[in-house]
């Protein structure tokens, strides 16, 4: 490590320009070919996968996303001529927008009358998608969007929900990363008050990351990768960048401080943290990788934007922070902190500080700290043996959304269960199955937890049919999915038997339930691969026992007290209201495991930089208490 640090250091130019020329290059191809990212979301196994599937194959046009236009009227009726003349524009103009497949209006037939309320102030029309929503395109969306507004009058409310138009209003990345680099740029620099100093991390965290995400895009084409992995693989990759270069200016800082020559400064730093940031990458590596078990190809497509990120933050913070090293030298150091080297001579910054002062508080009281950590830790996790899973839906909303409008006003109109219909696919082959799919549909009419059944029209002879079922209860409420649990395991089989009728269970709200399910019985195996592997890693690292199974237990206990948080704020709704974030709601599905990986990596690697530096110091003083104090 000290001979490629040094290499590094002394060729310092020809390192930039390599990294300069693999950034310009990865950038110039992909403006070139572009991506080729692939949003398709399967659940193996899932009756509602299979009934999409089915959907798809026989019924194209019933298969993309449907989306709801909602209107209201203050006075009068949504029947009157006025209203019905505007709206009826309106949907005429969405219907030849691109894109769409078919908009089913309230107006013109009876079967429709249930579309309007029965105070007559809310109506709704839906908007089906010629394909599901992470499939379509935005600007296609956002058209049917500005349709509405520009429909809008004082007297007249329009809204519009869906999980197209939800995906669509979903704000840029890039403005968060920008709020994230201008928070680190401060943070740095008021820790080092050095420009060079803050410099140094952001800058070789940006050259990595924008490497890496170019990379992703080409590397979609051959590759299986949905579109939410660069989002996933940058916010990783700017977490972990700036924190690997970070953890190594600070020992190059130690060194300078310390009356090293600045080539011998970046060489121990190297040599000592560098070791560290690649255990340390290796177990955020480990924990990505985890999210294979799950055999999900969307996050198998996150998982492997997300190593080839870290990788190469980590190849970016081993090579081209040592070259850069070279042209900042000690202007890495504040003018204060060159001023009392060249007066004062070199000086051994360990040991004293207010964190000294706070690891000698700590070591000189390890038991009874350590209980009351053991507390705070247990009592903030205590909320996660609650944990329910499931997906937002714009209930969760903010209120000033047009989303959380449309959904207010469906639930105000039509009960809460019109947010999330389930929608039945029925196999029909012969006059008596359509007989027993009849009969079904009856009993669905009494069976409790149910406010309406709805039969789609179907041609004569039709082998397929689709029937809607409006449940009493919201898309998020446990009942919806107790309701989908009683008709796939007693309903529906008993009308299916002595038939040849085959009936699943689908739409949205299904599909959501089973994601949520699946997860759920796969998380235990999640848990234990990345643990285990994290253990193994550890293992090799320091060649101990005790602390891996110490950072493996640490980091559990972090991640409940994590998820005990979660819980509180967003399924218990503590402070939502306070904080602008909508309603409560189950806590999302894919959530458990991004956050495992995500937190278990980065936690893993904390301690991986703090039990290195204790053990380098144990073994060179051969005291604890000074290794773990840092004197």
């Amino acid at each position: 490590m000290a001979a490629f640090a040094r290499w590094c250091y002394r060729h310092r130019i020809i390192v930039v320009i390599g990294w300069l020329v693999v950034l310009f290059s990865v950038v110039g191809i992909e403006r070139a070919v572009g991506s080729s990212y692939s949003d398709t979301f399967t659940l193996p196994g899932a009756e509602s996968s299979r009934a999409l599937n089915l959907l798809s194959s026989v019924m194209p046009t019933q298969a993309g996303d449907s989306d709801t236009i909602v209107w209201h009227v203050h006075s009068g009726s949504v029947k009157d001529p006025a209203v019905q003349a505007r709206v009826q524009s309106l949907l005429k103009k969405v219907a030849a927008a691109p894109s769409v497949a078919d908009v089913r209006a309230p107006y013109g037939s009876s079967a429709a009358a249930a579309q309007i309320s029965k105070d007559g102030k809310i109506a709704y029309a839906t908007v089906v998608f010629t394909k599901q929503a992470h499939a379509l395109s935005k600007p296609d969306i956002l058209h049917v969007i500005d349709l509405v507004k520009a429909a809008r009058t004082p007297a007249l409310q329009i809204e519009i929900g869906g999980q197209a138009i939800e995906e669509a209003n979903q704000s840029s990345l890039s403005n968060s990363m920008v709020i994230g680099l201008i928070a680190a740029a401060i943070i740095i620099l008021l820790a080092f008050g050095s420009l060079a100093g803050m410099a140094l991390p952001l800058v070789t965290a940006v050259v990595a990351l924008g490497t890496a995400i170019f990379s992703v895009d080409l590397l979609s084409h051959g590759v299986g990768i949905s579109s939410m992995a660069p989002t996933m693989a940058t916010l990783i990759g700017l977490g972990v960048g700036i924190d690997y270069a970070l953890f190594i200016v600070t020992r190059y800082r130690d060194g300078l401080k310390a009356g090293m020559p600045a080539e011998e400064a970046a060489v121990r730093a190297l040599n000592t943290a560098g070791r560290a940031v690649l255990f340390a990458g290796g177990t955020v590596c480990i924990a990505l990788i985890g999210l294979f078990v799950l055999r999900m190809s969307f996050l198998d497509g996150v998982a492997v934007a997300s190593v080839l990120t870290v990788a190469l933050t980590m190849c970016a913070a081993m090579t081209l922070l040592p070259a850069l090293f070279g042209f900042m030298g000690e202007r890495v150091l504040s003018r204060r902190e060159r001023r009392n080297l060249a007066q004062k001579g070199p000086q051994d910054g360990h040991g004293s500080g207010l964190w000294a002062r706070l690891a000698g508080f700590v070591s000189r009281r390890p038991a009874i700290l350590a209980l009351g950590a053991a507390i705070v830790i247990l009592t903030l996790a205590s909320p996660v043996l609650a944990l329910r899973l499931g997906l937002s839906d714009a209930g969760n909303d903010p209120s000033s959304t047009t989303t959380r409008k449309a959904y207010d006003l469906l639930a105000n109109g039509f009960g809460p269960g019109s947010n999330g219909p389930l929608l039945l696919v029925a196999q029909v082959g012969s006059p008596a199955d359509s007989a027993a799919l009849t009969r079904l549909t009856k009993t669905l009419q009494s069976k409790k937890g149910v406010a309406a059944v709805v039969p789609f029209p179907s041609s004569l002879g039709a082998k397929l049919a689709i029937v809607q079922v409006i449940p009493t209860t919201a898309p998020q409420d446990v009942r919806t999915s107790e309701l989908i649990k009683n008709l796939r395991n007693d309903v529906i089989p008993a009308a299916e038997k002595g038939s040849g009728l085959r009936v699943m269970v689908g739409g949205n709200t299904a599909i959501f339930d089973d994601f949520a399910t699946i997860i759920r019985a796969k998380l235990p195996l999640f848990i234990g691969v990345i643990v285990g592997l994290g253990f193994l890693l550890l293992l090799i690292a320091f060649r101990s026992l005790l602390v891996p199974a110490t950072a493996a237990v640490m980091n559990l206990l972090a991640a409940a007290a994590s998820f005990g948080v979660v819980v509180a704020l967003f399924q218990w709704g503590w402070s939502l209201n306070l904080l602008g974030l909508g309603r409560a709601g189950p806590v999302e599905a894919f959530l458990p495991v991004i956050m495992l990986a995500v937190l278990f990596g980065l936690s893993m690697y904390y301690q991986v930089f703090l039990v290195s530096r204790m053990h380098g110091d144990g073994v060179h003083t051969g005291d604890n208490i000074r290794a773990v104090i840092g004197r």
